[in-house]
């Protein structure tokens, strides 16, 4: 009986590192190539007049994930895959005009400077606040962002129903294989649906977070309790609803509303 055919030798280290250094030249390249273009898109903003306006796009950029992600690979992990263009993006933000991040951790300030990090990339210039409340004024001035822990015993983001320029835009982490939702991020953006997100919805409604969400899921809404203070309770609603939604015109509460929305972890 014949023998079966052999396997393919496998190639030299020499080989193989000679590879890579290939790829690591052509992607320098790329790289470079595109910091160059956002240079180009902050003139032709200029050019058209929206030279003061913020540049970050969080629908679009969650677009582009999604896309790449949908991209048949090999190898990359969807985490590899986000980290980089996370920074790309942060980069190309950082070039066409301000942008800045205050953060405000909680209990655990480590660990929301990681989400803040991985989720915005090294450029954006950071800093801890130390107040819920300093980190909201920040995200108020020119490409300002803030990242805020959802800590239990602070009901930062009831602050946003008297504030409907500023808007939760993000959830942290954005792969579930990063940890469990840690902060939201705000930002006077606009926030536009992508096809699978969460909306941020609080209200005063006294009473257990289950009739809540009973009552909400009689009128065809799902949605989670996250976080619970100061007789305020921050619910996760499936899908985006807007502001004035007749269904949750009709949910529990008497001082409730829509605080923004964020895209569902891309690995869920």
């Amino acid at each position: 009986m014949a023998d079966a055919d052999p396997k393919p030798a496998a190639p030299s280290l020499d080989v193989v590192r000679a590879r890579i250094d290939a790829i690591d030249a052509a992607l320098l390249a790329l790289v470079d190539e595109r910091a160059a273009l956002a240079v180009q898109v902050a003139a032709a903003k200029a050019a058209a007049g929206d030279g003061d306006k913020f540049g970050l796009r969080p629908g679009r950029e969650t677009q582009l994930l999604r896309k790449l992600l949908d991209t048949p690979r090999d190898a990359a992990r969807p985490s590899l895959v986000v980290r980089i263009w996370r920074e790309l993006i942060g980069d190309s933000l950082s070039r066409q005009g301000p942008f800045h991040l205050s953060v405000w951790g909680g209990r655990d300030p480590s660990r929301i400077v990681e989400a803040a990090r991985l989720r915005f990339g090294a450029a954006p210039l950071l800093k801890v606040a130390a107040k819920a409340e300093d980190a909201l004024a920040a995200a108020r001035s020119q490409g300002g962002v803030a990242i805020l822990a959802l800590a239990g015993d602070a009901p930062w983001w009831g602050r946003l129903l008297a504030e409907p320029k500023l808007k939760v835009f993000a959830a942290l982490p954005c792969l579930v294989a990063w940890g469990a939702q840690s902060s939201l991020a705000v930002a006077e953006v606009e926030v536009e649906p992508t096809g699978d997100d969460r909306t941020f919805w609080v209200t005063d409604a006294p009473g257990g977070s289950a009739a809540i969400e009973d009552a909400l899921g009689r009128d065809g809404v799902a949605g989670d309790l996250i976080a619970e203070a100061g007789g305020l309770k921050l619910f996760a609603l499936m899908g985006f609803y807007q502001a004035d939604d007749e269904r949750l015109a009709r949910a529990p509460g008497r001082l409730s509303g829509v605080i923004g929305a964020a895209p569902a972890p891309f690995d869920v």
